[in-house]
């Protein structure tokens, strides 16, 4: 359909186009008035709960209730008279820059009374013979309206843990409590068999160099996680900002800086996040000789140090960090070095970089060892990265970045040791694990960190 334009109202420079619309055509069904006043009372609900406003107290000196509601009207006209109503992406652009600009912005008073005109003004528009399929495109409609409102005029309310008195981290809490909490607090964690699904295939030894899988390990993964999980999305976008050669240099653009920025500021709005900083708050845990900061952002900084800081692995140039080791992989001396996450394997195996060749047993290997399969959240395999080798190796499978990165901070901060046994019961099933931590630069930063399944088996 062609573009609606907005120029006029908007006070933007494009040329107006006039066209006939059909107003006053449609009466208003008192059915779906009602229903539609029903879904503005769950948005209002869910909105309160979860949002607060960003609007400035002041709003723009042309701002107007009637210039808003005429916008409104205007997205939800449609040329034809068989058509439902469709924004299209330009026509959104146009209201985002109606609600920021400087002259038409509205003030914070207006907040409620924006969504409610957008819910109230599209029910006139509702179809007088209850089309479905008009009045669902109608409810489309309103709510990009809604999101856009959201998105310009609101923000997310902080994410505050709330722990019950048993689980709230004090000096005395140990880290095999600790992790255990960090599992029970890992909400992004996918579930096996639903979404995603494994085929493990054949055991073999680590010193055997044969291939015993000839299919990928991953036969499926929900595209939705990358897009409806912030974390999940935000640690996929600082996967390709390495060179995975130690010796190379890294340069950091500003836009991967942002998405360095972007990261830490979603992952500490998590559970295991949160709690990973309390924890270490607890343990009065130090950092370059210093306390840990109570305030979130000195926090941020410190995991920024820790994890993404650039240090030379290889002598000089700054070609390595710990994120890029351990959560990357490199390649060095002709074998691969760290490469410990189940996403970036995923990913790229779907890209053909991954030739995966078997399953590796627990070191304590006995017969009451449980059956390694597709269910398990914990892998020790084999595998070459772009033909160069990785003979061992463990990764966590389906959980979040905010869970490994909340596990290996701990023990990097809270312990000195470079081993941390610990028993993690997964649900009918516990791995008894040992997280191995390297330290760089008098500790300054992390070398690797993973952990090694030493035995698994049925509870």
């Amino acid at each position: 359909a062609p573009r609606r334009c907005l120029s006029h109202r908007l006070r933007i420079p494009r040329p107006r186009r006039r066209r006939e619309l059909r107003r006053g055509r449609i009466r208003r069904s008192s059915r779906g008035e009602c229903e539609l006043k029903s879904v503005n009372a769950v948005v209002h609900a869910l909105e309160t709960t979860c949002l607060l406003p960003s609007l400035p107290e002041e709003g723009g000196e042309e701002f107007s209730e009637d210039a808003v509601e005429e916008l409104f009207k205007t997205l939800y006209e449609t040329e034809e008279e068989w058509d439902g109503p469709e924004i299209t992406v330009e026509e959104s652009k146009d209201l985002t820059e109606f609600l920021t600009g400087e002259t038409t912005r509205p003030p914070l008073e207006m907040l409620v009374w924006l969504r409610t005109a957008a819910f109230r003004i599209g029910s006139e528009y509702l179809d007088e013979n209850n089309d479905k399929e008009k009045n669902l495109s109608l409810l489309r409609s309103i709510n990009v309206v809604v999101h856009v409102l959201e998105n310009t005029c609101m923000k997310t309310k902080p994410y505050e843990l709330q722990l019950p008195e048993s689980l709230i981290p004090t000096p005395e809490t140990d880290f095999q409590a600790a992790a255990q909490t960090l599992w029970k607090l890992d909400s992004n964690r996918l579930q096996p068999q639903k979404d995603y699904i494994i085929d493990v295939q054949n055991y073999k030894h680590p010193c055997h160099k044969e291939d015993c899988a000839s299919d990928p390990l991953f036969t499926h993964v929900d595209p939705a996680v990358f897009d409806s999980r912030p974390t999940f999305r935000a640690f996929r976008l600082l996967l390709d900002n390495y060179s995975r050669h130690c010796g190379e240099e890294e340069e950091v653009t500003e836009e991967e800086s942002e998405e360095n920025r972007h990261f830490l500021d979603v992952i500490m709005e998590t559970g295991p996040m949160k709690y990973c900083h309390q924890y270490c708050l607890a343990k009065e845990a130090t950092y370059g000789g210093e306390s840990i900061p109570e305030e979130e952002e000195g926090f941020k900084e410190v995991l920024r140090s820790i994890w993404l800081e650039l240090y030379s692995r290889s002598g000089g140039k700054m070609d390595s960090s710990g994120f890029e080791h351990v959560f990357v992989g490199e390649v060095k001396n002709d074998k691969v070095s760290g490469f410990h996450n189940w996403i970036q394997f995923y990913l790229e195996e779907t890209k053909g970089n991954i030739d995966y060749r078997g399953y590796i047993k627990p070191r304590s290997c006995d017969d009451s060892m449980a059956e390694t399969n597709g269910d398990d959240h914990v892998l020790t395999l084999q595998f070459a990265w772009n033909g160069v080798e990785k003979f061992v190796g463990t990764s966590f499978i389906g959980v979040s970045p905010e869970f490994e990165l909340a596990l290996y901070t701990i023990v990097f901060l809270t312990t000195e040791e470079e081993d941390s046994d610990f028993s993690l019961d997964v649900g009918g099933e516990v791995f008894d694990l040992k997280v191995k931590c390297y330290r760089y630069n008098d500790g300054k930063n992390i070398g690797s960190c993973y952990v090694e399944a030493m035995a698994h088996y049925e509870v």
